[in-house]
């Protein structure tokens, strides 16, 4: 994912996908040494991209982790997000939250509709998620799929349309209804972690239904 990229902007996503990194973690992720990690960080730091926090671990050496700033997150895509918060404001100012309630129904129709397409004979419930993971990461959510219990996590670590969901909630809850349509009767799904709650990711707790 991050081959092609030059080695500042390589550890800003594995922070992105990963989370807060410690040297240690970023330096065997990157396959480098830790001076070279800590001279990276230092540098993404030092143009306000990246912050480290110090945390304590019972009576081992305190730790310092590293993590994006809000200026870090924003060197990831957000689909032309002025222009986007500004239509959604004038659609609700001129015709009122129903008919934006509307819009927001119609595009999540259509983006079912193309989901359930492209998902066509994938089989079973971890086939039908790494699909569903595919179409969103295609679409910049970064999203991954992951083992969890008896079930998986469906993670998304980044939000290109978090400006346009912030200004109308309604689009969050437009994709949880797409998700719980795509698997159907298969699984129960529920979000566990919301960036515009303050996460530094959306997360969906996926338990199959036995029976």
């Amino acid at each position: 994912m991050h081959n092609n990229l030059p080695d500042n902007e390589k550890a800003l996503g594995i922070i992105k996908t990963r989370g807060p990194q410690t040297l240690l973690d970023l330096a065997a992720e990157m396959d480098i040494t830790v001076e070279g990690a800590r001279f990276h960080l230092l540098k993404l730091a030092k143009e306000g991209l990246v912050t480290a926090t110090t945390e304590s671990k019972g009576r081992g050496r305190p730790q310092q982790r590293w993590a994006l700033t809000d200026l870090g997150h924003a060197r990831f895509p957000d689909m032309h997000a002025e222009l986007t918060v500004r239509l959604i404001e004038s659609i609700r100012a001129t015709l009122g939250q129903p008919a934006l309630d509307k819009v927001i129904a119609t595009n999540g129709k259509a983006g079912l509709e193309r989901y359930l397409k492209e998902l066509e004979g994938r089989a079973g419930l971890k086939e039908r998620l790494k699909g569903l993971a595919a179409i969103r990461s295609r679409e910049g959510y970064m999203a991954d799929v992951k083992k969890e219990g008896d079930g998986f996590l469906l993670v998304e670590n980044h939000c290109p349309i978090c400006a346009a969901a912030a200004s109308c909630q309604g689009f969050c809850a437009s994709e949880l209804k797409t998700f719980k349509t795509i698997l159907g009767k298969t699984a129960e799904v529920e979000r566990v972690d919301h960036i515009l709650k303050g996460a530094r990711r959306c997360a969906y707790k996926i338990t199959p239904v036995v029976g």
